[in-house]
């Protein structure tokens, strides 16, 4: 039987490469900002019109520095709320199954322990563009949306913080949980056990620094981010 195929936005990421790494049953197809403009609907539709796939995985996103959602939010507009709502449109005209890749900072960060169906606030800009994806994807049936609160292997900062508190993930342990869950539906939190960043860097980096979020003025930050991963851990126990 053919395999089924995964055309994957953000192709030229360290998930879109997790994903590939950590891949043996579909066919996947990553494709680069270069190859697939998410600002462009006509491009996403010649991709999706040649390749055909089972399944888009959006994890196309402007991220990282989180001071440019600041700075410029135009950008997170045209990317990552106009993109999406692209894909959405793309992928509702072609029948395709939407997997779109979110965040634990559509949460407001305060309480923690957030269930996917908890208030959404974002505390930044970078979360607003996000949950702004969340709603153009809502709009269509076929989707289903992975809030993840995923960091690359090895940690790529010299120091973590003490005192901000978040169910982290390594993206090869998340890409292995994606790969499972792509015919779920719905809303569903990927991530580890509650802990402080730096806690959670410390096991894999003894040497990891330490820093205060009193000490970062160039983003807001939140102190509780936390999600609860119970239905995660439900549908693996099936799966």
């Amino acid at each position: 039987m053919k395999n089924k195929t995964i055309l994957i936005s953000g192709g030229g990421g360290q998930f879109a490469k997790q994903l590939i790494k950590q891949n043996t049953a579909y066919k996947i197809i990553p494709l680069s900002k270069k190859q697939m403009d998410v600002t462009s609907k006509n491009s996403i539709d010649s991709q999706i019109s040649s390749i055909s796939p089972d399944y888009f995985l959006h994890a196309g996103a402007l991220t990282r520095p989180m001071v440019i959602h600041e700075d410029e939010p135009d950008q997170s507009i045209e990317s990552n709320i106009i993109g999406t709502a692209n894909v959405v449109l793309s992928c509702m005209k072609h029948n395709v199954k939407l997997i779109y890749i979110s965040t634990d900072y559509v949460y407001p960060g305060t309480n923690g322990n957030y269930s996917e169906d908890d208030y959404l606030k974002p505390f930044t800009k970078y979360g607003w563009s996000k949950l702004g994806g969340e709603c153009s994807v809502r709009l269509y049936d076929n989707h289903l949306i992975l809030r993840m609160a995923m960091n690359e292997r090895p940690f790529p900062h010299p120091k973590a913080l003490i005192d901000m508190k978040k169910s982290l993930i390594y993206s090869d342990d998340a890409a292995k949980i994606v790969l499972q869950v792509l015919d779920e539906f719905g809303t569903i939190n990927i991530g580890g056990k509650p802990q402080s960043v730096y806690d959670f860097v410390r096991e894999s980096n003894p040497n990891v620094g330490q820093i205060s979020l009193e000490q970062i003025d160039d983003v807001e930050m939140a102190k509780d981010c936390s999600m609860n991963t119970e239905k995660i851990e439900e549908i693996m126990k099936k799966n």
